[in-house]
């Protein structure tokens, strides 16, 4: 029976938040479907409590060295054989009817992004929608200048791995990525204006799109140029 829905979870010492994650997804899935974990060499109790579960479809690929949550994400993309690939990170909430909802428009579009609740470590909203906070929306130089894009709304086509595997070395982040080659070739792309996940924010997030970045202008023009670079590169 072919897999219709792969959730990509790169994970590392996130135990204190995985179990809820797995559990709202899992209870979203079909029989088919998978949900493929890169752990990159977790310390913690990440992975039993992952195997707790004692699902069958969950892959779990352990071991890894990566020290980088691009390239775990990346790890998990390549192991991923769903006809829809969903990326998810390990520490928030899937929103009942996040999957239902973004599966009745990736029929139409090869990439979905979703808006999503920004919330606290205890699930206390900051902020409704971050849509709003971010001006969120289409668009190659809107994005290349502010990237509105966030990974774990995203859901797409399996055909945009196609060209967005391998990520180059330097890109700076993995959600940016791949919306900007998306972007690049003028796919269709759209915007869900309706929060499907809780998106939390806490000490140990790797992104800082909610809330206001440490790095200084230079480091964020070198991001761009660096994006951009990628994307003339590898979008031939």
């Amino acid at each position: 029976m072919s897999c219709r829905v792969s959730v990509c979870i790169p994970t590392f010492n996130g135990g204190k938040y995985i179990r809820r994650q797995m559990e709202t997804i899992l209870s979203q899935l079909e029989e088919n479907d998978e949900v493929i974990i890169s752990d990159d060499s977790s310390t913690d109790d990440t992975l039993s409590i992952i195997e707790s579960f004692q699902d069958s479809r969950i892959k779990v690929f352990r071991d890894n060295t990566f020290h980088s949550p691009i390239f775990n994400m990346e790890n998990a993309l390549k192991q991923a054989s769903g006809e829809y690939i969903f990326m998810a990170d390990q520490d928030d909430v899937w929103m009942e009817g996040k999957v239902k909802s973004m599966l009745s428009v990736l029929g139409s579009y090869d990439l979905v992004v979703s808006d999503c609740t920004v919330v606290d470590e205890n699930e206390n909203v900051i902020q409704p929608s971050l849509f709003r906070k971010l001006n969120s929306g289409k668009g190659f130089m809107k994005n290349m200048i502010k990237n509105t894009y966030i990974g774990c709304c995203m859901a797409f086509k399996r055909d945009v791995l196609s060209y967005v595997l391998p990520f180059p070395t330097n890109i700076p982040m993995h959600d940016g990525w791949i919306a900007m080659s998306v972007e690049y070739r003028r796919k269709k792309i759209f915007f869900l204006d309706k929060p499907l996940i809780l998106y939390r924010r806490h000490g140990s997030n790797s992104s800082t799109c909610s809330g206001p970045s440490s790095r200084s202008l230079r480091d964020k023009i070198m991001d761009r140029w660096n994006l951009l670079f990628s994307i003339l590169k590898y979008s031939k």
